[in-house]
């Protein structure tokens, strides 16, 4: 499968690549969304899911440790959600969802057929 290729991230990167980082990225980048969403994930992807993989392969080149904020005074570094390495964030985690046809909220589809709408009474004691 290919989710993106070399000269795309080369693109966005807007730096040379090498094989090996691109391969790494790459591989990475399949592993964290097959991860998530398992054999959903379509060989060609569906629309929608190569701007996540390339973000995410972007992300292990160039921020492979997570890191959200560093400070050099007091040597502070923070990560995102506490999780050390490269990770989906929420809004990727939806839109990839979406783009492979999970369901990603409550009440956005259903699955009874229109005739058994639910029926309620009311028992009352005589």
């Amino acid at each position: 499968m290919i989710l993106f290729t070399a000269d795309e991230l080369r693109a966005l990167l807007g730096r040379p690549l090498t094989d090996a980082q691109y391969a790494l990225a790459h591989d990475t980048a399949e592993d964290i969304l097959r991860g998530e969403v398992g054999e959903r994930l379509g060989d060609p992807p569906q629309p929608g899911v190569k701007s996540i993989a390339m973000a995410v392969g972007a992300r292990v080149l160039t921020n492979p440790a997570g890191v959200r904020s560093e400070q050099a005074g007091g040597m502070i570094v923070s990560y995102a959600d506490a999780q050390t390495g490269v990770a989906l964030s929420e809004d990727e985690r939806r839109r990839l969802k979406r783009a492979v046809g999970l369901v990603t909220g409550a009440g956005m589809l259903s699955i009874a057929p229109r005739d058994s709408a639910p029926r309620f009474s009311i028992w009352r004691p005589v």
